[in-house]
């Protein structure tokens, strides 16, 4: 696994329309009601009840959190204040290999306006800039076309195709070195 930065519990990032930021017990009730949403968990194993996203996701995110790893961050928007997904860091065992991924998000009412690629960029700078990793991952159900999209507009390319938790999985990915190359500045 990569080596990482530490994180502060009070880690925020920016974008022009969003602002990332860490989980909080506070978010189960607008979170619970994107997670039953069909549309939300497609390409998944499906909506989930109150108790299973406060279980599954948000005890998760924050306790990665709480112990300095990279995590996933809340999606606001900033014109209208309100939490619309979430995008961020995830640890999976991929393959037998620890690997770090960027997932991502969104509620269908905002689809098809850049914020999820904006999001996953900051994430991504945020990753290799901050976090030091050296690798970073995303993985994609092959006829999930907007998510393959937001890999690739966030410099990554398609790596290989595995089954992950019994679905075919596309996996994207993108390398410290390749990331300095598309943005010399960014490092």
């Amino acid at each position: 696994m990569a080596s990482i930065g530490s994180i502060s519990d009070s880690m925020m990032l920016e974008t022009p329309r969003l602002i990332l930021r860490p989980f909080t017990a506070a978010d189960l009730d607008r979170l619970a009601e994107l997670m039953a949403d069909k549309d939300f968990m497609r390409f998944s194993l499906g909506p989930l009840t109150r108790e299973q996203t406060r279980e599954r996701f948000l005890d998760k995110v924050i306790g990665w959190n709480r112990e300095g790893l990279p995590s996933q961050f809340a999606m606001i928007l900033r014109s209208k204040r309100s939490l619309v997904g979430y995008c961020g860091f995830f640890h999976h065992e991929v393959d037998g290999k620890m690997e770090i991924e960027i997932g991502y998000r969104l509620d269908s009412n905002f689809w098809n306006r850049g914020l999820t690629t904006e999001a996953a960029r900051t994430v991504r700078d945020h990753g290799f800039r901050d976090l030091k990793l050296d690798y970073v991952i995303s993985l994609i159900h092959p006829e999930n076309a907007p998510s393959r999209r937001v890999a690739e507009k966030n410099g990554m390319t398609l790596e290989r195709e595995t089954t992950f938790r019994g679905f075919p999985t596309f996996i994207f990915s993108i390398t410290r070195q390749r990331w300095l190359r598309l943005a010399p500045d960014a490092g």
